[in-house]
């Protein structure tokens, strides 16, 4: 083996325990968003850090070992697990080889023993507690309405940008990522005034119409756009295909990279829009996810396994969804880096 081989070798585990760690890094606030989601009140507020939820119980032995115990049966120490604890110091345990063999045993010296404890009831006691059913509902319209509106318009700016020729274009589109300098919080007074003269505060209007175009957007599709031959273009416009006829034979069929990887930015963020709804929204039956997980956190005070829990079955969609679609969005986000 060649020191060149070597130092490929050695270079490449010292890449891939990199990445191994910051996936760990990454992932261990939603193991512990679904841990503290199956915990009781008397689990969470704890010194110790504790993925798998236990619950302290006041039947010790000694010589534990978790999960299966080391008791004295006949002289013989054999490994049998905890069944439940009876009066008298008493205690019932099963042979895991053999769960139809029990003995009951007397408890001794009094150590520690934590058996995992699940409450899974705290998921559907979280679902009851608010009208969640409605706020999935009200993301999911307000989400697929805004990125399909978000995807069709800013497609049309973009192509206009990148195929047409008039007056002032390169300076139109650079004072358009101009606006993108400006922080969304400036913006929120004004498009508010706006949306109050309309009188569409507290309307799905106030959640969608704002963000049916987006500047990246535009600017994502016109440098796709601007790779893809201008001959085709060129050519269409000489048989006669309109610039619309252009748009939906030519043009969507080759754009399918920047759709999808837009189209799931987009509904990302639609899904995780928090300040906005807050701002424009009053009304229970139009709150939003994030919104209502607000609310939830508002009424069910210290209830930190409830408001865990009902944070977890929030992202399940998205989560789900992108086992879906993460071969399309990997070919997407390498197909954007090529040019024919």
């Amino acid at each position: 083996m060649t020191d060149y081989t070597l130092q490929t070798r050695l270079w490449k585990l010292v890449i891939h325990s990199l990445l191994i760690f910051g996936s760990i890094m990454m992932l261990f606030p939603f193991a512990w968003m679904i841990s503290t989601s199956l915990k009781g009140p008397d689990s969470i507020m704890t010194e110790s850090v504790e993925l798998i939820p236990r619950r302290q119980e006041t039947a010790e032995i000694s010589g534990w070992v978790k999960p299966v115990y080391k008791v004295s049966v006949n002289d013989t120490k054999r490994r049998m697990a905890l069944t439940r604890t009876l009066d008298k110091g008493l205690a019932e345990f099963t042979d895991p080889a053999n769960p139809a063999q029990t003995v009951t045993l007397p408890l001794h010296d009094q150590t520690s023993v934590r058996p995992v404890s699940l409450r899974w009831d705290n998921y559907p006691e979280a679902w009851k507690s608010q009208p969640f059913g409605r706020y999935f509902l009200n993301t999911i319209i307000v989400a697929i309405i805004t990125v399909g509106c978000q995807l069709f318009f800013s497609s049309l700016a973009a192509y206009a940008f990148a195929f047409f020729r008039f007056p002032f274009k390169n300076a139109l589109f650079i004072f358009l990522l101009g606006t993108m300098m400006l922080p969304q919080q400036a913006l929120l007074v004004p498009n508010y005034v706006i949306l109050a003269k309309l009188r569409w505060l507290d309307t799905y209007l106030a959640l969608i119409v704002p963000f049916t175009a987006s500047v990246y957007s535009v600017f994502f599709f016109r440098q796709f756009f601007l790779t893809l031959p201008r001959d085709l273009h060129d050519a269409a416009t000489v048989d006669g295909c309109s610039h619309m006829g252009f748009y939906f034979r030519v043009l969507l069929p080759l754009s399918a990279p920047p759709f999808l990887t837009l189209g799931i930015f987009s509904f990302l963020g639609s899904w995780n829009s928090f300040i906005w709804p807050l701002i424009v929204t009053n009304s229970t039956h139009l709150r939003v996810l994030q919104v209502g997980l607000a609310y939830f956190l508002s009424d069910a005070g210290t209830e930190w396994g409830l408001l865990m829990a009902a944070s977890t079955f929030s992202i399940v969609p998205l989560v789900i969804g992108y086992f879906f679609v993460q071969k399309k969005f990997v070919e997407s986000q390498a197909m954007t880096g090529l040019k024919e």
